[in-house]
């Protein structure tokens, strides 16, 4: 292996595809883009505006929402309402129905709560509709649909320090007030289209992946024949982890598929089966699922343990990681010996990826287009099993752009180094909003203590104690991963940890007869003191041989913000464990009461 060869060559293809403009290349979807965000699955019901009160509110109906209402269901708190833009409970597995979406992390301790419901998943990797009608389980057994409110967006949030709650508008014309209020909106739910000069051009059909439009396409969200698409001429922008799942499909259907390309995703084995009932009537004893969740954080961030009872792509690169930095000599078994262990251990994997794709695809100069040349985690790995085989189906075609992008759009089609290619339809697999601002993706500002708005807290980048608690806004939180155990391979981890914490302080300044519970400006300091004792972003996310995406910001330098994004410095299992003997000491450090 040439090991400076391969980082120069990783370097020339991330140059290629840096950019200036970093997340501005991304459109927002409003004005004439619009309407590719209405919800096309569930129509809107008109309501009388609602002026009442309740306990907690959540903004989110996805699984932060859904994990944090269901512990506090649990805890005898059942005044909860959950307030969500979309039609239904699910978040992001509201919106992608898109033909062949799954979890690409192992259903067993992706889907949260399944001991708690009594679900058995289907598949190693459940489809999109298992995944919602499991939200919509979890929704009917805590009983939270009764206080939901849906297709209902918050526009104005803001603490009424007289009153000692929380005054919250919507634009449905509610004024709802509630004692506590808890923040779900994540990052995977406002999608965004590229920025492509003429993109308003097009006079064919388009839509977004996140509102699949079954009735041009024809199927079905379980992944039925799109039967009108056979004599449709078809373009899909974008090969993230949305595309590689939905062009097998396309491939099948359409006439002629043209898949344009501008950074190849790297695609190792899935592996999906049936899950055997026998086998997992024998498994499923009690505490089944945190014994799951426990062995795959452990495995999958390098820790000593026995056994991988998950068995999958991310826990299988951790163990490669490992058994290389174990077989250094002792002379080299330090922090640089380490890194180029890891950076071996990459180079290794990276060339099984790339030989897979030579051993699948058969046109040459396809089979080129399609390899990664970067670090595996330099973008988020996809797993799959059918996505490098549609590109041997005729009338599939990779218009690969080089790194540059596409360079425009026309009435009739797409253009790339001055060939334009006429299509019928434009499907945009261009993702959600990660990088930007917070607020932009919620839709409106938290108004905190004396006026102070979350968006200026932070402006010098996030501050909490625990990802959870911001100093100024009381009765306050936020459950997502940053800044506690930043677990990105497992997202709902972080969110079930999150849920039972929530509760517990919920419930405990309840039962004491408490008004308001906030985090001191003395703690959250020493929580953000402490995070930057650790080794910051991923080291492999910030080298110079990683490609433009949103694990590094597109690309862009780090910011005194970016800087924050971070997680606890012993790792996820460690977290996991400090967080876990915190709430149940029942002291809550570092918050006060009144």
């Amino acid at each position: 292996m040439d090991k400076q060869a391969l980082r120069d060559k990783y370097r020339q293809e991330r140059d290629k595809r840096l950019r200036s403009d970093g997340n501005d290349q991304y459109l927002q979807l409003k004005g004439q883009f619009a309407g590719f965000v209405e919800d096309p699955y569930t129509p809107r019901v008109e309501r009388q505006a609602r002026h009442d009160h309740v306990t907690v509110a959540f903004i989110g109906g996805g699984f932060a929402g859904l994990v944090t209402a269901a512990r506090l269901v649990e805890a005898g708190i059942k005044d909860v309402r959950i307030i969500e833009k979309g039609g239904d409970f699910g978040g992001t597995w509201y919106w992608n129905r898109y033909p062949g979406a799954q979890c690409d992390t192992a259903s067993m301790v992706y889907m949260p709560l399944l001991e708690e419901t009594h679900h058995m998943p289907s598949e190693k990797y459940a489809h999109a509709p298992e995944i919602l009608e499991h939200c919509q389980r979890i929704g009917k057994y805590y009983g939270l649909y009764d206080n939901a409110m849906f297709h209902t967006e918050v526009n104005t949030l803001e603490w009424n320090e007289t009153e000692a709650h929380w005054d919250i508008g919507t634009n449905r014309g509610d004024k709802i007030t509630a004692q506590f209020v808890a923040m779900g909106t994540g990052p995977l739910h406002v999608p965004k289209l590229p920025g492509i000069a003429g993109i308003e051009s097009f006079k064919g059909h388009a839509f977004h992946t996140s509102r699949w439009d079954y009735q041009y396409t024809g199927g079905d969200p379980s992944g039925a024949f799109m039967e009108n698409l056979a004599d449709k001429r078809v373009a899909i922008i974008g090969t993230g982890a949305t595309s590689v799942q939905c062009v097998p499909h396309l491939a099948k259907a359409c006439k002629a598929l043209f898949v344009f390309q501008r950074t190849p995703s790297s695609i190792d084995v899935r592996g999906n089966k049936p899950t055997d009932v026998e086998w997992f009537d024998k498994m499923a004893t009690p505490g089944w699922q945190q014994r799951w969740l426990d062995n795959f954080t452990a495995n999958q961030t390098g820790g000593e343990v026995d056994e991988d009872l998950v068995m999958d792509g991310w826990t299988e690169l951790s163990r490669r990681i490992r058994a290389k930095v174990l077989s250094l000599p002792p002379e080299k078994m330090n922090y640089e010996g380490m890194m180029d262990a890891l950076e071996d251990s990459d180079h290794e994997k990276m060339d099984e990826i790339r030989a897979r794709v030579d051993s699948i695809v058969t046109d040459k100069k396809t089979a080129e287009n399609l390899k990664a040349w970067y670090r595996q985690l330099c973008k988020r790995p996809c797993f799959h099993d059918e996505y490098l085989q549609a590109f041997n189906e005729p009338g599939t075609y990779l218009v690969d752009t080089n790194g540059k992008g596409v360079e425009k759009i026309t009435e009739r089609g797409v253009v790339v180094e001055g060939k334009e290619y006429a299509v019928d339809c434009i499907i945009y697999a261009s993702g959600f909003e990660v990088g930007t601002e917070p607020t932009r993706r919620a839709g409106f500002d938290t108004v905190g203590r004396g006026g102070v708005k979350l968006s200026d807290y932070w402006a010098q980048g996030m501050r909490t104690k625990h990802g959870i608690h911001v100093h100024g806004f009381p009765n306050a939180f936020i459950v997502q991963p940053t800044q506690g155990a930043n677990l990105i391979s497992n997202v709902p981890h972080n969110l079930t940890e999150s849920g039972k914490t929530i509760a517990s302080i919920i419930k405990h300044t309840l039962d004491g007869g408490y008004k308001q519970v906030e985090v001191t400006r003395e703690a959250e300091q020493e929580w953000i003191d402490l995070l930057l004792t650790g080794p910051g972003r991923p080291s492999v996310i910030g080298s110079p041989d990683c490609t433009p995406g949103y694990y590094n910001n597109e690309g862009q330098a780090m910011t005194a913000a970016s800087k924050l994004s971070v997680g606890y410095p012993a790792g996820a299992v460690a977290y996991f464990d400090y967080i876990s003997e915190w709430r149940e000491s029942g002291n809550f450090e570092g918050l006060t009461l009144c």
